[in-house]
């Protein structure tokens, strides 16, 4: 196995499934009117989360729901 260095791997498969779960939720609630068309911001706050170190999928798409409603909210 090769392991390199100060070199961060973002795991595809638990930003995915995090994705797919707040996906999901929020196109049953209303929110994306296209689940198959991949929502920028949303994609973007999961990241986030996974990029600050959370590596759960269910607390990562509990948190990006959170976050995308209160920047939905007027």
């Amino acid at each position: 196995m090769l392991v390199e260095r100060n070199v961060q791997v973002i795991n595809i498969d638990v930003i995915g499934q995090a994705y797919s779960i707040a996906a999901n939720f929020l196109h049953k609630s209303g929110m994306l009117a296209d689940p198959d068309r991949t929502d920028q911001s949303l994609l973007e706050i999961i990241v986030d989360l996974f990029e600050v170190g959370d590596r759960n999928k269910i607390r990562i798409a509990n948190r990006a729901i959170r976050r995308y409603q209160a920047s939905y909210d007027i």
